[in-house]
């Protein structure tokens, strides 16, 4: 296992993790594994053994029978006691730190004792153990001790202490039968006996999803509130661009998370849903000076092939794709469960150039949540592209609403703290091909509409509203009531963010405070709370640095 990115804070009193068994039962594995996980000291009995040679001023052979006679000769002449002193020792010298301790391995039950009179209801005690003959196989098969072993686990087993270490089960705390249980189970029962499972009950995710048509201004929106978070996660696939206010020139991510750029220290994630295309996101790393610690990418993504992109040309012409190869991709991965399929699916845990981002993100998810850290959900799109909520067949090949970007991000609804749904004051839609067949818009104006009532230049509207990604024009309309109010009840809006209020009145882009906003804008901003039912936390008047007024109460 990699070492973890967070360590789960630490306590004022050590808590003693104290792991038994037999010779080949899983101790050293599973002592390991913890440490891993949780960054926590891990302590081997056989080298507090070699600690207290040394200070004799002996010399212990790294052979197993040695071990079994000195660790006899301590137990005798301390009662058991010497594993509690030398744990003690180290924690005292700051060697230990002063979170979680593993010791690996206790043999009597006196020295079990000694460990709980140190520590008063510190220790917790877990005992591993399987049938003989499944220790004699591992036995025979093992090769990572660090000691000149025996030939014969028969003879391992014929030492009296190691013949009664089975007796210690009845004092143990947990009890795993290993060859039952695999040595991922045999690491969640512990984690779960110990306590370290994160909270189901702590929220730490906020949503950031789009209310319209896509293009409301997501990027923006992203980049202005990254640094308030430690992982930064999106889901959707390349054709939906997020472009962000960097300098001197804008960027536009199309697979990596907005706030990549606005906040260099937080953790990068690209979950099992998305969908990869792989020139895309090498190119965005390299422009970003991503590095493998930081982005973490699941290796059930799937890989856009140039037979899916092929495959979406007729779809440019129907109903304005973007032709990117997303839905096409998707729908192979559906079908490609069989082998006739072709090409075959390609995951993101199958591509060389992607080796060494790939990590399960369910894993560092995990860890985030188990250190109380706060995770930015990025989506994609907008909520009436959505495939099941959309004017079909005008939609994305995905759901965009809340409940489906969590399911691509892999994490459960408990975890949701916000959501903030993003909408633009006059909403847009791709307008080449002929608006005919790129989907219907309620109430549909033309630029020079906003420009004059903005005060605006037209030209300029007109340039700048183009796809991010397929260059292609847009349409545009009337700010969408029921729209909103629908897509708040979908996405289980707890904040709007409202974009492009320049567009409302070109005096807007001045506004640093809510209250230099026009008073149309303010009268605009306090009926989107009525219809939507939830507070505009934030309203954005442009696209720079100072353009984002934050209203928000968390």
């Amino acid at each position: 296992m990699a070492k973890p990115m967070w360590v789960v804070p630490e306590e004022v009193t050590p808590r003693i993790v104290v792991l038994s068994g037999p010779v080949g039962a899983g101790k050293s594995t599973l002592g390991r594994n913890l440490a891993d996980m949780f960054g926590l000291a891990y302590v081997r009995t056989q080298d507090l053994m070699r600690d207290v040679a040394v200070s004799r001023g002996e010399t212990l052979d790294a052979e197993r029978r040695a071990m079994q006679k000195f660790g006899e000769q301590l137990d005798t002449e301390t009662g058991g006691a010497w594993v509690a002193d030398e744990v003690a020792e180290l924690i005292a010298s700051g060697a230990a730190g002063t979170g979680l301790v593993v010791v690996d391995a206790v043999r009597i039950v006196g020295q079990i004792g000694a460990l709980r009179s140190a520590f008063p209801s510190r220790v917790t005690h877990i005992h591993v153990h399987a049938p003989a003959e499944v220790l004699a196989a591992r036995y025979k098969s093992r090769d990572d001790s660090g000691l000149v072993e025996l030939s014969t686990y028969e003879e391992v087993a014929s030492n009296p202490t190691e013949a009664n270490v089975s007796s210690l089960e009845v004092d143990a705390d947990v009890s795993i039968d290993t060859s039952r249980s695999s040595e991922r189970d045999v690491l969640a029962r512990a984690i779960a006996a110990l306590g370290l499972s994160s909270s189901r009950s702590e929220r730490l995710v906020d949503v950031f999803i789009g209310g319209q048509y896509g293009s409301e201004g997501k990027g923006n929106v992203v980049y202005h509130l990254a640094n308030e978070y430690d992982v930064l996660m999106r889901v959707g696939g390349p054709n939906a661009g997020h472009k962000v206010p960097t300098q001197p020139d804008p960027y536009t991510h199309r697979l990596l998370p907005s706030g990549t750029l606005a906040n260099s220290s937080a953790i990068l994630l690209i979950g099992p849903g998305a969908t990869l295309d792989l020139d895309v996101l090498l190119q965005e790393i390299a422009d970003c000076g991503v590095e493998s610690g930081r982005l973490f990418i699941d290796p059930q993504a799937m890989v856009i092939e140039p037979e899916d992109r092929q495959a979406e040309e007729q779809m440019k012409k129907d109903i304005g794709s973007t032709g990117k190869g997303g839905g096409a991709a998707a729908a192979r991965r559906i079908m490609g469960r069989s082998s006739e399929v072709a090409p075959p699916v390609r995951l993101a845990k199958n591509v060389t150039e992607l080796a060494a981002y790939i990590r399960p993100t369910g894993a560092i998810l995990e860890m985030a949540f188990r250190a109380h850290k706060k995770v930015m959900l990025e989506g994609t799109q907008g909520t009436l592209l959505s495939l099941f909520h959309g004017f079909y067949p005008w939609v994305t090949s995905r759901d965009t609403t809340t409940s489906a970007c969590l399911a691509e991000a892999g994490i459960g609804p408990h975890r949701l703290r916000r959501v903030v749904m993003v909408v633009r004051t006059y909403p847009i839609r791709v307008g080449n091909p002929p608006s005919s067949s790129s989907g219907q818009m309620s109430q549909e104006i033309d630029w020079d509409v906003i420009a004059k009532r903005a005060s605006l230049d037209e030209a300029m509207l007109r340039e700048r509203e183009k796809g991010s990604v397929s260059g292609s024009k847009r349409r545009v309309a009337e700010f969408d009531w029921e729209l909103l109010r629908r897509a708040s009840e979908l996405n289980g809006a707890t904040d709007i963010a409202v974009t492009f209020a320049d567009y409302l009145d070109a005096a807007n882009q001045n506004a640093r405070r809510f209250d230099q906003l026009t008073t149309e804008t303010i009268h605009f901003v306090e009926e989107v709370e009525r219809v939507a039912g939830a507070p505009v936390s934030l309203v954005c008047t442009g696209f720079d640095a100072r353009s984002m007024i934050d209203r928000r109460e968390w």
